[in-house]
């Protein structure tokens, strides 16, 4: 039996912005079916898909307690995509769960903004206003309890982020790492092209919506990229295809599931 995935605490993903926790489709892809074969103890976050940063740090922090005692265990790994990054680190300052967790991974989280949400909020705010009148009362037919389109995407730039990180420090004990994503070409992802290419003129390296600067955080980062014409998009992070990104062929990345396994390893190997 393969137990290279058993970590001390369980391992609890995070999904981003825009997706909800559905038993089908997964968020994750195959990347959970390949935590659990070799070992692991998986549980999710089960926050909201467009609610603001803090309405979902407090979710988030309530879970993180109900998953400590349903496992009898006295802290987790957070292993957390996109937006769902800023939710963990906010949930562990803030929310009084600090000392619930043992690591927070970051794949392709926004930890600096984005300045071209910056640019993009040069649009008159009613066109704004419009667009979160419709999303939000869109989101809560699917299930969203409080959806904030508007402060969602504020909370994106990158002077709400500078203020962030200066209110939501990290917490000492708690390992955090982070990883961000390379789309080779804006046609590597058609689903984000058009955004790979305006991201790329005004911040460089990305991966269809998160900058790989804007990515950084931790005492460990990683650039992820693949040895495949399309690279490794945001949308690729969580295994949206359910394939592997190419044939296995020299030190780049082939397949997804294999950084989350690696992930998981290694916070094993740390005692986590």
């Amino acid at each position: 039996m393969d137990l290279t995935c058993q970590t001390r605490y369980p391992i609890v993903l995070i999904h981003g912005a825009g997706f909800r926790d559905l038993k089908w489709p997964v968020y994750w892809g195959r990347i959970p079916n390949a935590l659990k074969s070799r070992g692991a103890v998986v549980y999710y976050g089960l926050q909201d898909c467009w609610a603001s940063i803090q309405t979902n740090a407090e979710a988030i922090a309530k879970r993180v307690s109900e998953i400590c005692a349903e496992s009898n265990s006295q802290k987790v790994n957070i292993i957390a995509h996109s937006k769902g990054g800023l939710d963990a680190r906010m949930a562990a300052s803030t929310f009084g769960v600090g000392d619930k967790i043992a690591s927070i991974t970051t794949i392709a989280t926004p930890h600096h903004g984005s300045k071209t949400i910056d640019k993009l909020f040069c649009i008159p705010r009613p066109f704004w206003n419009i667009a979160a009148f419709a999303i939000n009362n869109w989101i809560r037919i699917v299930g969203d309890k409080k959806p904030d389109f508007l402060k969602l995407c504020e909370g994106f730039t990158t002077d709400h982020m500078r203020i962030f990180n200066e209110k939501c420090p990290d917490v000492p004990g708690i390992y955090y790492q982070s990883y961000a994503c390379v789309m080779s070409h804006p046609f590597s992802d058609i689903n984000l092209s058009t955004a790979n290419a305006v991201i790329k003129h005004f911040e460089g390296e990305n991966d269809g919506l998160v900058s790989v600067d804007s990515a950084r955080w931790g005492s460990a980062y990683y650039i992820l990229r693949s040895n495949a014409f399309r690279g490794i998009s945001h949308l690729d992070a969580i295994d949206l295809r359910r394939s592997p990104l190419t044939r296995k062929t020299g030190p780049a990345v082939s397949d997804i599931c294999d950084v989350y396994v690696d992930i998981v390893q290694q916070l094993k190997g740390k005692g986590f």
